[in-house]
């Protein structure tokens, strides 16, 4: 006779074998993209499938009337954690069964050259955060509590043509301009400013969402792409600031983590690396590191004297003039501010 542990056990296994699960792939495996990964569920032996329905992120790829494995076609998939679903259909019942998978990447970024086209006036007392060239002139926003600006800069002589500060509970971060209105990010409030583009004068605020922090942003003609110190790209409504997504951006190490200032140029994400002197090139369909850019000789040298000013000598800054294919790049509190011409890939 058996007791009441053992009958409870032998219950618990009895229900635990009627379940459905994945064969393959594992929970959280990974994986490189553009190799196919097989699917296959593990069906109890005594139960009949009707149909199993296959779902990549909540969009159909396969469908089976037998608990036959299948390929996922990975190709054009973008990179990190997927949601894999199968919903199988067996007699009167249908179960949902889910499962995660990570997407990485094996192929390397292409490494840019570039040259020096002409070198600028700036201003070094801003700690740039945002910038951006917009109708001849350069949109700049800059950081730390207290000295945040945001500015309509003279190419030229590197002069505020005008300026409003922000709140000194502001930590400025990112800005873009959009039709009327600059957005401007905030760093750790949890709130991104709008302002009048022609006067400065600030019109509104908004929340942020699902992120947490405010970096970089930019504006891809439909949607405001932002970063927020992580390797996610989110995408928000360009009207009511509501954020729509995000893709993850890797290259063939792993994560990108700090994204920094951010500048949308000919469909590719340009991104500053936080606490680099690099600039990586992202497919926004996939979030692959396509390309990297080294500045560390456009470092200032020997400029900065304070341990505090040399710790934040740092790269960030991204402007391009599209009517005339000039990219500018700069840093934060740096005395110049560069014009390059990328080379061949």
């Amino acid at each position: 006779m058996l007791g009441c542990a053992s009958l409870f056990q032998f219950a618990c296994n009895n229900k635990v074998a009627n379940y459905i699960t994945f064969r393959n792939p594992l929970q959280g495996e990974s994986f490189h993209a553009g190799k196919p990964v097989k699917v296959e569920l593990d069906v109890p032996e005594k139960t009949e499938v009707q149909n199993i329905r296959y779902l990549i992120d909540g969009k159909p790829f396969a469908e089976k009337g037998t608990k036959e494995f299948v390929w996922l076609d990975t190709q054009h998939l973008p990179l990190g954690y997927r949601m894999l679903t199968a919903i199988v259909k067996t007699g009167n019942q249908i179960d949902t069964i889910t499962n995660n998978i990570i997407l990485t990447t094996d192929k390397k970024p292409q490494k840019l050259k570039y040259t020096l086209v002409n070198t600028f006036p700036h201003d070094t007392s801003s700690y740039t955060q945002g910038l951006s060239f917009v109708d001849g002139k350069l949109l700049e926003s800059t950081g730390r509590k207290g000295f945040s600006q945001l500015r309509w800069v003279d190419l030229a002589t590197g002069k505020a043509l005008s300026a409003v500060p922000l709140k000194p509970e502001y930590f400025g971060e990112g800005s873009v301009k959009v039709g009327n209105k600059i957005i401007v990010l905030t760093w750790q409030e949890n709130v991104g400013l709008v302002y009048d583009a022609a006067s400065l004068k600030e019109i509104t605020t908004f929340p942020y969402q699902s992120s947490a922090e405010g970096w970089g942003l930019t504006y891809d003609g439909k949607q405001l792409l932002r970063s927020d110190g992580s390797n996610r790209i989110w995408k928000m409504n360009a009207q009511n600031y509501k954020e729509e997504g995000f893709i993850e951006v890797y290259d063939h190490k792993g994560p990108v983590e700090r994204l920094n200032e951010l500048e949308y140029i000919d469909g590719k994400l340009y991104a500053n690396v936080y606490g680099s002197n690099k600039i990586v090139v992202v497919d926004l369909k996939t979030g692959l590191v396509e390309a990297e850019l080294d500045l560390s000789k456009l470092v200032p040298k020997n400029y900065f004297k304070t341990e505090e000013e040399i710790g934040n000598n740092v790269l960030n800054g991204i402007a391009y003039d599209e009517s005339n294919k000039r990219l500018f790049v700069t840093g934060k509190k740096w005395p110049q501010l560069f014009e390059i011409k990328l080379g061949q890939k």
